[in-house]
């Protein structure tokens, strides 16, 4: 008898969105290793439209759709015959509607996957949660749209989908922390009088995991495990206060759960996106893929260290953020955005992020109930404010 459970009697009909990139291509393994369990109804990219005309002709899709209207004129004649393209802003929601989806999976990078999100939530749909700045922007809002439809937010991320696992079943009053790991990025032994000459070659070699450019510049900085801890929030009902970061190099252990009596569980596994991925198309039962299980014997040993919140101000940042509330959170996301995209292109300095990051909060009047109009708001005032604030913190 093979072990893990039987197939269910009809797969979940999955739309991904952001298909292309690194989260929605192994979203795609996961189909091909598991068809009896997941079916890819719907597909969505930013721009590259010839990689998703190709997985939409291998997986059969009946609706696809490009979030620029460019691409998606240049992609029209590539798509197989029968399958809709759905155009613009617009389109990731009319996709949405359009398939009646189980399962939406948003890992679209930034701000673009909030709308979709909320229209998969209205629809009924579950939401498997790869894009973190959803719930960084707006955890209020989405949270409490899936308290209402009823509807299971699960999360991919590899930290909250082990919290996720450890809690399962679990008291929430009997949670004492969350200790999300982080890799510690490229520069966890840089001394900080040289994180200013960092390059952007240099802080796109990420030791342990293959991600998008954002994202990585993220784990460089350590801004992608502030915007976790705001998430874990959000997802888990827990104070900021009860949840911290531990700098785990070998990135085998996903994060951990500190309960009150002093036990820990942890959740471990190789650093492939295809683990969380899986469990949550499978959720709540597990089955056997084609997924490496982990050589204790060969991992040799498993390091923990605390992270350099001092040279790498971001986690402090984020925890203000979160204990907050309100607007801000979203205001460190959106300048974040901004003061990444400037870094890769050579206009910001390494550590000029955080400062781009720290001034833009600084300068914001938290608006603490904010709808979701007053959110979006926020958001364009921090683009637009962080993008002003750029020369005072430009490369010489």
């Amino acid at each position: 008898m093979t072990p893990g459970a039987a197939p269910p009697t009809s797969p979940r009909r999955v739309v991904i969105l952001g298909s292309t990139g690194s989260i929605g291509t192994s979203a795609l393994k996961v189909a091909r290793d598991l068809p009896a369990w997941m079916q890819v109804v719907g597909l969505a990219a930013a721009g590259n439209g010839t990689a998703l005309a190709d997985q939409a002709a291998e997986f059969n899709v009946p609706h696809v759709a490009l979030a620029d209207p460019t691409a998606a004129a240049a992609t029209a004649s590539l798509l197989p015959a029968g399958t809709a393209l759905h155009r613009g802003a617009s389109g990731l929601v009319d996709l949405v509607e359009a398939t009646r989806p189980d399962l939406v999976l948003v890992a679209i990078v930034g701000t673009a996957g909030l709308r979709p999100a909320l229209a998969a939530i209205a629809a009924g749909a579950d939401l498997a949660v790869a894009s973190k700045e959803i719930l960084v922007m707006a955890g209020e809002t989405v949270m409490a749209a899936a308290r209402e439809k009823g509807v299971r937010l699960l999360p991919v991320d590899s930290e909250h989908n082990a919290i996720f696992q450890c809690l399962e079943g679990r008291d929430p009053d009997s949670v004492a922390r969350l200790l999300l790991t982080a890799s510690g990025g490229p520069f966890r032994a840089l001394p900080a009088a040289d994180l200013a000459r960092v390059t952007v070659a240099e802080a796109l070699k990420h030791p342990t995991w293959n991600m998008g450019r954002k994202i990585t510049i993220d784990s460089a900085t350590l801004f992608n495990k502030g915007l976790e801890m705001i998430e874990a929030r959000w997802l888990f009902d827990v104070g900021m206060d009860r949840i911290e970061v531990v700098v785990h190099p070998q990135s085998i252990v996903h994060s951990m759960v500190e309960f009150v009596d002093g036990s820990v569980l942890a959740q471990l596994s190789h650093s492939d996106m295809c683990f969380p991925i899986q469990y949550a198309v499978t959720w709540p039962a597990r089955t056997r893929g084609r997924l490496r299980p982990v050589d204790f014997a060969a991992l040799g040993q498993l390091t923990f260290e605390a992270p350099r919140t001092r040279d790498f101000p971001a986690l402090e940042l984020a925890r203000h953020a979160g204990t907050t509330g309100g607007t801000l959170p979203a205001v460190l996301n959106a300048a974040n955005e901004v003061a990444v995209a400037a870094f890769l292109d050579g206009r910001l300095p390494f550590p000029g992020i955080w400062r781009v990051v720290e001034d833009t909060m600084n300068r914001h009047p938290v608006h603490p109930h904010p709808s979701l109009e007053d959110i979006l708001e926020a958001d364009a005032w921090a683009r637009a404010r962080a993008e002003a604030a750029l020369p005072s913190f430009r490369c010489a």
